[in-house]
């Protein structure tokens, strides 16, 4: 039989990266005439035997007056902007997500991090507006993968009494699904797992989402990174770490997660992760969140034995636990009023009611071992002691999600626990997430009280798990309670007024100073650093408030201090008599969910400097961009649902950037970023 010659449209027969070349009109029509397999071939000719031309065309040098190249404005040792994820997510895989009815797994996960659409577990579409750069899955290293075995009856489970009777639950069509879930945390608890087929299933769904990752990887467009989450909580007190690998699936399927079965004590996964390092050749890191439900345990003034911190304690956690997650679904934990009473921002999304079992309620006492702030400051006292600082974090934001889907805008947002935290008309109703299950602790938490929180901005030279990592270790990182704004930050001796509106911003602010995350040391006599930055709003979001400088030091006494400084902000408003600067306003209109970008700025920059600068005194400085206000996520339900907003939450929030810190030590000490 004669080969076919069907002419089709020349972009459906040509590789997707290859435009056809541009062709007189003579040839235009011969070519509508040829086969498509002979055009084919002639135009991929065409293009190889230009490529090798190319290729044999000698470089000649620079004519430019510097000598330098004339793409120079290109290089690539720079981070060339700024990467947005999502370092802490949920699916089928973990035990809680599973048996609250999480139907999405790590698959799905990706894909949906990648922009394309999916279900989610109650059936509604879902998709994002931005897709993200990359994403970490970090299911629970508990009980991995045993929602998968209890989905399918694993013969694993049926055989074991303890799993059958989970089997049975895990099908039934009321609430007794949740009342697996108290016993599997007495397993945790406990440090004894009841299924003797515990180690298989971690095995299983380790597998599962590491080739999830893999699949989904695609350097230079999208990163699926490789990590867990470690979740000890002795007594209910919340200490749990995501562990991030650095490499892929070559290097992380030589280990399993640490479980925290028999292993509550932070310094335990440090050694597992010292361990990981020596046994692979590669490198991983621990990032503590939910400081906030701790108990005070968190950022305790002693370690997990209760033993007096040491500079070889300071120094492990400074090198194992880089970052700390200062925002997410369940509340943010950058300070707190009690500990900072003279911020008017600090009161924003709060969980303070108990630690994360809710069988213990907060103590005012505890409150400076539960914020992120107070720990940075009381970290300076402790290097100023031991010679190393074991709370010289970074800051970054996640969600926290279990329904599989990052969501973490306002007017898009899934919630954090199926079936009753995914969107519908009840979920603001302020009644428990878990049923009567959970209705019986102190603290009941419910869908209402979750937060559209967060993101984490990463300045990585590529979109690609090393660097990406490598920026987390570095701490050039940020986080964000949901919106996507810049913020880019440098700190020097030498900056002047002006510097902040360079065309050459960041080229700059690297030849001279040192980026979030860095180390400023032993200051030149009588000079004061000075802090470059520049902050964006989202441009699909709400306009800039104000850009803060959030200063931290310890005086010769080593006595703690903190300070606000409201450094560049919208229009034109004064200081009042007690330095504070009026509110910028409300444009909300809680009827229609909307809000007016008519107060407020697209951009805030500024070249500040330190009025109170102190060279003897270590200290750190952070920034906290602050939006004007805008509907809260459940302000955005009523308004879909028919419902009026609860009095009793907020119907608009100041969404917020928080950047990593940028420290100054009076002399060169360890820099804790190795």
């Amino acid at each position: 039989m004669p080969r076919s010659t069907t002419l089709l449209p020349r972009a459906a027969i040509l590789p997707p990266m290859l435009s056809p070349p541009k062709l007189l009109p003579a040839t235009r029509a011969l070519a509508t005439l040829l086969p498509v397999t002979l055009l084919q071939a002639t135009l991929l000719l065409a293009t190889s035997l230009a490529g090798a031309l190319a290729d044999t065309i000698p470089a000649k040098p620079p004519a430019t007056v510097n000598h330098l190249p004339f793409s120079e404005p290109t290089r690539t040792d720079l981070p060339p902007r700024v990467l947005w994820g999502d370092m802490h997510l949920h699916t089928d895989t973990s035990f809680d997500a599973g048996t609250f009815g999480t139907k999405l797994g790590p698959d799905e996960a990706f894909r949906f991090a990648r922009g394309e659409e999916v279900v989610s577990t109650t059936g509604l579409p879902a998709k994002l507006r931005r897709p993200l750069d990359f994403l970490l899955v970090s299911d629970h290293s508990d009980y991995m993968g045993l929602p998968l075995a209890l989905r399918y009856s694993d013969p694993l489970l049926v055989s074991d009494p303890a799993g059958r009777k989970w089997v049975e639950a895990f099908h039934a069509k009321d609430e007794t699904r949740f009342a697996m879930f108290p016993e599997l945390v007495a397993d945790i608890l406990s440090g004894k797992p009841r299924l003797a087929a515990t180690s298989q299933l971690l095995k299983t769904g380790w597998e599962r989402n590491v080739a999830a990752a893999e699949k989904y990887n695609e350097p230079g467009r999208f990163t699926a990174l490789i990590g867990f989450e470690w979740s000890s909580m002795p007594n209910g007190d919340n200490l749990h770490r995501i562990v991030l690998f650095r490499d892929n699936s070559d290097r992380a399927l030589q280990v399993l997660p640490l479980p925290t079965f028999g292993n509550p004590d932070p310094e335990n996964l440090w050694r597992y992760l010292a361990s990981y390092q020596e046994k692979t050749g590669g490198q991983a890191l621990a990032i503590p969140h939910n400081s906030n439900l701790s108990g005070g345990m968190m950022f305790a003034d002693h370690t997990f034995s209760g033993k007096p911190f040491d500079r070889a304690y300071a120094e492990a956690r400074q090198k194992w636990e880089p970052l700390v997650e200062a925002s997410q679904t369940k509340g943010d934990s950058e300070t707190h009023p009690l500990v900072s009473p003279d911020d008017e921002f600090a009161n924003f999304e709060r969980w303070d009611k108990a630690n994360i079992l809710g069988n213990r309620p907060d103590k005012p006492e505890e409150q400076p071992f539960n914020y992120v702030r107070p720990t940075l400051t009381r970290g300076l006292k402790y290097e100023a002691t031991l010679g190393a600082n074991p709370f010289k974090f970074g800051l970054i934001a996640a969600t926290d999600s279990h329904t599989g889907l990052s969501t973490a805008d306002a007017d898009n947002f899934f919630g954090a626990i199926p079936p009753t935290g995914e969107p519908n008309p009840h979920r603001i109703d302020n009644l428990p997430s878990l049923g009567k299950i959970t209705a019986k602790s102190r603290f009941t938490p419910t869908p209402l009280m979750e937060v559209s929180s967060g993101l984490s901005a990463v300045w990585a030279t590529s979109n690609t798990r090393e660097a990406i990592y490598d920026a987390f270790r570095r701490k050039e990182v940020y986080g964000t309670t949901g919106p996507r704004m810049t913020v880019r930050v440098f700190a020097g001796w030498d900056f002047k007024q002006g510097d902040e509106a360079r065309s050459d911003f960041a080229v700059n602010g690297y030849a001279h100073g040192v980026p979030m995350g860095g180390d400023l040391t032993a200051a030149p006599s009588g000079q004061k650093p000075t802090l470059v930055i520049q902050a964006a709003k989202d441009p699909d979001g709400a306009n800039l408030d104000r850009v803060q400088v959030i200063k931290g030091w310890v005086d010769a006494q080593n006595t703690t201090h903190e300070k606000i400084y409201d450094v560049a902000w919208s229009g034109d408003r004064k200081r009042g008599d007690k330095g504070k600067l009026p509110p910028v306003g409300n444009t909300v209109d809680v009827a229609t969910a909307t809000y007016a970008n008519t107060i407020g700025a697209p951009v805030l920059t500024t070249a500040w400097t330190d009025p109170d600068f102190d060279a003897a005194n270590r200290a750190y400085y952070y920034l906290r961009v602050i939006e004007i206000p805008t509907p809260r996520w459940s302000t955005y339900d009523a308004v879909r649902f028919g419902k009026t907003p609860r009095k009793d939450f907020p119907t608009s929030v100041t969404q917020r950037a928080y950047t990593s810190p940028i420290w100054y030590t009076p002399k060169a000490a360890p820099s804790g970023n190795g």
